[in-house]
């Protein structure tokens, strides 16, 4: 864990335009300010996938506004987890980090109801970390 009291995670994705979003959205939304919460990609896509934006809309989360951010080594070295979701080896390794791969389906070019089961999947794993972090999830 970094100094600070607060865990910090970050996700990675390939396009940081669907899964690596919709994580880092719903750990902002069930962490609160418990947890710092970053995500990126690999070769980052210009926007984020309007069929994530409308499934996480159903969900009550509004992430119309994120916009894919590329993956720095720094925001690797400043995390105490990196969660990936299919990013290969793009992803830089520093010992003393805890890293997961979640292997999920990807959302690119699906409609929402392709994307709902990927998004409620990421969501219990969400609860999931919370729970390993010692975090009480908020809703």
């Amino acid at each position: 864990m970094s100094t600070s009291a607060v865990p910090s995670v970050l996700f990675v994705c390939v396009h940081n335009a669907g899964r690596s979003q919709m994580a880092a959205a719903f750990l902002t939304h069930l962490g609160g300010d418990r947890v710092q919460v970053r995500s990126a990609g690999s070769a980052p896509a210009s926007a984020v996938n309007p069929a994530v934006v409308e499934a996480m809309k159903e969900a009550g989360i509004d992430i119309s506004a994120e916009i894919p951010k590329v993956l720095t080594t720094e925001a690797v070295q400043s995390s105490d987890v990196v969660i990936t979701m299919g990013c290969g080896d793009a992803c830089p390794y520093f010992p003393g980090k805890r890293y997961l791969d979640w292997q999920l389906d990807d959302p690119a070019g699906q409609g929402v109801a392709a994307v709902r089961p990927i998004r409620d999947e990421i969501e219990r794993r969400i609860r999931g970390l919370l729970a390993e972090l010692g975090i009480e999830a908020v809703a």
